[in-house]
């Protein structure tokens, strides 16, 4: 299981997906006996998508401040402040089977001016603003800030029952010729857990 889940996460992480062809953040509206799933994005606008014969369907579970202990491998969506500081939208605790996946700084698509920073938890500073990360990667380093709004998430093994109406989902992959998402991913929140990213 976790060997697919590295693979289904790899298409996450990587700097060749990082743009991926189209990307749906929403809701799953209905599943089809067929598969096929109708959804709506988070601004409301419908979309079909079908998982591919070889995609994967990961899980996203909440986690804690607590969980962001030095040495876990993490990645972190982020922003700039107003004086240049990274600030954390969202922290994804990778499985450790995962290390070293995905790793550097790179321009993200979840807000304008967003990064995602892929590395190991080198050094964590408690403070009265919250925990400050330096997350260390091949060639370099960023800290970054996180506080009390910051969403951090983990993930796990998903399958095709998790995916149901009302469940949220992020799903990316190429679209087929008849507009429908061909994902070769599908991160879908557990019990009732909105994926962040």
């Amino acid at each position: 299981m976790f060997r697919r889940l590295v693979l289904a996460l790899a298409l996450i992480a990587s700097p060749a997906f990082a743009q991926p062809t189209a990307t749906l953040r929403g809701t799953i509206d209905a599943v089809a006996a067929d598969g096929v799933i109708t959804a709506h994005s988070r601004s409301g606008e419908a979309a079909t998508l079908k998982l591919k014969p070889a995609g994967r369907i990961t899980a996203v579970i909440p986690a804690t401040a607590a969980d962001l202990k030095p040495g876990a491998y993490i990645g972190v969506a982020a922003v700039p402040d107003a004086d240049g500081a990274l600030k954390a939208l969202e922290v994804h605790i990778f499985p450790e089977s995962m290390r070293g996946v995905g790793e550097g700084f790179r321009p993200f698509d979840l807000a304008p001016q967003s990064t995602m920073t892929n590395g190991a938890l080198t050094v964590r500073v408690d403070s009265a603003d919250g925990p400050k990360l330096t997350v260390s990667y091949a060639g370099g380093s960023q800290t970054i800030q996180i506080d009390a709004s910051t969403k951090i998430v983990a993930f796990d093994p998903g399958d095709a029952a998790e995916l149901k109406p009302g469940a949220a989902i992020v799903a990316r992959g190429a679209k087929g010729a008849d507009g429908a998402i061909e994902a070769q991913v599908i991160i879908v929140g557990r019990n009732g857990v909105v994926p962040p990213m």
